[in-house]
């Protein structure tokens, strides 16, 4: 194989030391798995671009174990001040999780972060660098933003894309079927009926109460008075 590379003029790879790995029966590299709620959270960023070319960075951060979105947030630049910022504000309404996986990006490996995050009691999960496949929930994320969202619109403008952005969030978390939740959404908006009760007593249970009688006079003697 070298001897034809080199024939027709290829660069013939270089051979690579092989590095020892743990590895699961299942063939997925050892990691940390989720088991509950906040018990692992995954963030990565996501390129696009606005009508005017101009890039932008749009930041995913989801649940593990639950499979909600739980933030995405498009900026032009990013620094690690602004990622401390967009945790922050997730935090506020869904706690501190117990660990925060990620690749070894520049925003990620900050040190003002690192220790933002170790102060909040928050644990690093970094990641082998060039392996994507070990922050899997994320990447799988991102190709459906990508596919569902990103690939079929024209932004004119990042503020509309922050718009619809989170409209699709909304709409990820709540309607989507997702495949390893049983064809459910992450975060279904449904109110939970009573089947307490049975067909009688749901028959007979207290109505809205009625502030007139069907000749128009008022049930209530205070709004009677009034009149």
């Amino acid at each position: 194989m070298e001897r034809i590379w080199r024939r027709e003029g290829l660069k013939v790879p270089k051979k690579q030391k092989a590095r020892g790995r743990l590895w699961l029966n299942d063939g997925s590299c050892v990691r940390l798995r989720p088991t509950h709620s906040n018990h692992v959270w995954s963030y990565d960023f996501v390129s696009a671009r606005t009508h005017d070319g101009r890039s932008v960075r749009i930041l995913n951060l989801i649940d593990e174990d639950s499979r909600e979105c739980l933030l995405i947030r498009a900026e032009r630049r990013w620094s690690s001040a602004k990622v401390i910022g967009a945790l922050a504000d997730v935090m506020v309404s869904k706690g501190v999780p117990e660990h925060i996986r990620s690749d070894n990006g520049p925003e990620f490996v900050a040190k003002d972060l690192r220790k933002w995050l170790a102060d909040t009691g928050a644990k690093t999960l970094y990641i082998e660098p060039g392996s994507p496949w070990e922050n899997g929930y994320c990447e799988s994320f991102n190709s459906k933003l990508r596919d569902d969202f990103l690939n079929g619109e024209i932004f004119y403008s990042i503020k509309e894309l922050r718009v619809m952005a989170e409209r699709w969030r909304v709409h990820y978390n709540t309607v989507r079927p997702h495949s390893s939740l049983g064809y459910k959404p992450p975060a279904p908006e449904a109110w939970l009926a009573s089947t307490s009760k049975g067909h009688g007593e749901v028959e007979t249970a207290s109505r809205f109460p009625l502030l007139h009688t069907p000749d128009g006079a008022y049930l209530n003697s205070e709004i009677n008075a009034l009149h």
